[in-house]
C-alpha cells in the first residue's frame, strides 16, 4: 500500500486538484529560503539604488560609489531587481504546482526550477566578485566622506550570501527532480495484480504458457477404452 501511494506523487507534490493550504505551504523548505532569496535581491538593488551614487564635495553629478564604475552598480540594480521578480514568478509557480496535473509539466517546472537557481547562484557570485573588486580598488578622495560606505558593504555581503541561497534552491529542486523522476517511474511501472492475474507474478505469461500445454497434451492422450474388460492378477 505504500508503494502506491507513493505512485499517486510526482515531484513532491500529490495529485492535482487538492485544497491549497497556506500554513503548509510557507512551512516548506523550498518556500522559505525562496523568501530568502527575494529578500536578499530587495536589499542589494535597494542599497545601491538609494546610496550607491556620491560626489565630491565640489561636484554636482553623482558618480557610482563602486570605484566610480556605473557597471557595478548597473550590474546590482539590474540583477537585484530581475532576481526579485524571478523569485516572484517562482513563488507564484510554487502555489500552482500541485495543480499541474501533467507529469511532463511538473518535470519541466522542476527543471526550470533547478536551471534558474543555478544561473543565479553564478549570476551572484560574478556580482560578488566584481563589487568586492570595484569596492576594494575605489579612491578615498572621491568619497572623503564615506557616504554610502554601509550601504556598498551590504550589497557586497548579501550578494556573497545570495550565492549559497541559490545553490541551496537549485540542490532542493535536484532533490525535488530525482523523487519525482522515482515516483512516477514507480507509477508507470506499476501493475495491480487483482486486475491481470498474469502480473501477480513476474513468471504469469510463462506459467499461462505451461498450463497451456498441460491441457493440450490431456486432449490429444488416447481416452480410456472399456471394452477389453477387467483383467486379473494370477498370484
Amino acid at each position: 500500500m505504500e508503494g502506491v501511494m507513493q505512485g499517486m506523487q510526482a515531484y513532491g507534490a500529490g495529485k492535482a486538484g487538492g485544497a491549497f493550504d497556506p500554513l503548509t505551504f510557507f512551512q516548506q523548505p523550498q518556500t522559505i529560503l525562496r523568501l530568502v532569496c527575494w529578500l536578499f535581491s530587495i536589499v542589494i538593488f535597494g542599497c545601491i539604488a538609494n546610496e550607491g551614487y556620491v560626489n565630491r564635495p565640489d561636484e554636482i553629478e553623482e558618480f557610482c560609489i563602486f570605484n566610480r564604475n556605473q557597471n557595478a552598480c548597473n550590474y546590482a540594480v539590474g540583477m537585484g531587481t530581475l532576481a526579485f521578480l524571478s523569485c516572484a514568478a517562482f513563488l507564484v509557480l510554487d502555489v500552482y504546482f500541485p495543480q499541474i496535473s501533467s507529469v511532463k509539466d511538473r518535470k519541466k517546472a522542476v527543471l526550470a526550477d533547478i536551471g534558474v537557481s543555478a544561473f543565479w547562484s553564478f549570476v551572484w557570485f560574478v556580482g560578488f566578485c566584481f563589487l568586492a573588486n570595484q569596492w576594494q580598488v575605489a579612491k578615498e578622495e572621491d568619497n572623503p566622506l564615506r557616504e554610502g560606505a554601509d550601504a556598498a558593504r551590504a550589497a557586497i555581503t548579501f550578494a556573497f550570501f545570495s550565492i549559497f541561497t541559490w545553490a541551496v534552491q537549485a540542490f532542493l529542486g535536484f532533490q525535488k527532480y530525482k523523487l519525482g523522476a522515482d515516483s512516477a517511474l514507480f507509477s508507470q511501472e506499476y501493475v495491480d495484480p487483482t486486475a491481470d492475474p498474469n502480473a501477480a507474478s513476474p513468471m504469469g505469461t510463462d506459467y499461462t504458457s505451461y498450463a497451456a500445454d498441460i491441457d493440450t497434451a490431456a486432449s490429444t492422450e488416447p481416452a480410456f477404452d472399456g471394452s477389453a474388460g477387467y483383467q486379473g492378477q494370477e498370484y
